[in-house]
């Protein structure tokens, strides 16, 4: 078996593995253990790790437990379920094992995409949820994706990912330019993304079945797109919502896209930010969490 070898965890944080139902899960945990929990989820093609900055500025505030999603980062990969349902419940099992009590829940990119109808199927257990740039199937995503160069760009990889194959074959042996692309493109500074963090989004990328993993999640969108559309139809959330949008990222009106779902929704913006804004701005972000939790707590 190949060693794995992971990035040091943020001070007064641990690396833990627990295996549920069958999977083995991920996750970095630490911070006060008398505080209030706050679940953090990450984004494509991230894992726990690009919440470093913000767990480092919220220590002293909340236990925290950032959570590879299946598929991502160290976590297990299986083989199906990847409609953001699926991993909602599988994401569940795992956090009813660590408990938590009543649990702030942040999410960006695809974790807002597992966000959404985590919050719907186990609703009463989340104090306060905050959605973060994020193109979420069948609610914040929009119906048609521009061809404008202009705007393209923010949204190409839905339909490349999607496709059967050629992704793989396009990307193999290519995967660092990739991600270089990717996370620097996004970004209102590129400089966001050293090369130390680079060297751990590829080590995490290029992992046995990685990249079939993170591709499943776009491959499965329609189908999650169909399940919120029901999941919003049948009923409105009503916890507190915040869509923390950036002026420079993805989603120009996150709160607006969102408002039809969301009973109690509030809006905030991360200014001089892309789309990654965990890690672009981590202490914007950390503030933004800290006022809107601290004021439901």
């Amino acid at each position: 078996m190949t060693s794995i070898t992971l990035s040091p965890a943020p001070e007064g944080f641990a690396h833990r593995f627990k295996r549920v139902d069958g999977l083995r899960f991920h996750y970095v945990d630490g911070g006060r253990k008398d505080a209030p929990a706050l679940v953090l989820l990450a984004g494509y093609p991230q894992s726990s790790f690009a919440w470093r900055g913000v767990m480092t500025e919220l220590r002293d505030e909340y236990r925290i437990v950032a959570i590879d999603l299946p598929g991502q980062g160290d976590s297990d990969k299986p083989l199906d379920g990847y409609d953001t349902q699926t991993v909602a419940q599988r994401l569940h099992g795992l956090i009813q094992t660590l408990d938590l009590g009543q649990y702030f829940l942040a999410a960006h990119d695809v974790g807002a995409w597992v966000a959404f109808p985590y919050a719907h199927q186990f609703e009463p257990e989340i104090r306060a949820l905050v959605l973060m740039d994020a193109g979420i199937p069948g609610v914040t995503l929009p119906e048609h994706l521009p061809s404008d160069p202009d705007k393209s760009w923010k949204t190409w990889h839905f339909p490349f990912h999607a496709v059967p194959d050629l992704p793989e074959i396009l990307l193999e042996g290519r995967e660092l330019p990739y991600l270089e692309w990717f996370l620097r493109e996004k970004t209102a500074h590129p400089g966001a993304f050293d090369e130390a963090a680079l060297k751990e989004y590829l080590r995490i990328f290029t992992a046995p079945g990685a990249l079939r993993a993170g591709l499943a999640f776009y491959r499965s969108a329609a189908i999650s797109a169909r399940q919120n559309k029901r999941l919003g139809q049948a009923q409105r959330l009503s916890l507190p919502v915040l869509a923390l949008g950036a002026d420079q990222g993805s989603i120009p009106d996150l709160s607006g896209a969102l408002a039809p779902f969301c009973a109690d929704v509030h809006s905030n913006i991360i200014e001089e930010c892309g789309h990654f804004q965990p890690e672009e701005q981590p202490k914007a972000v950390a503030s933004a969490l800290l006022d809107f939790f601290g004021r439901r707590g």
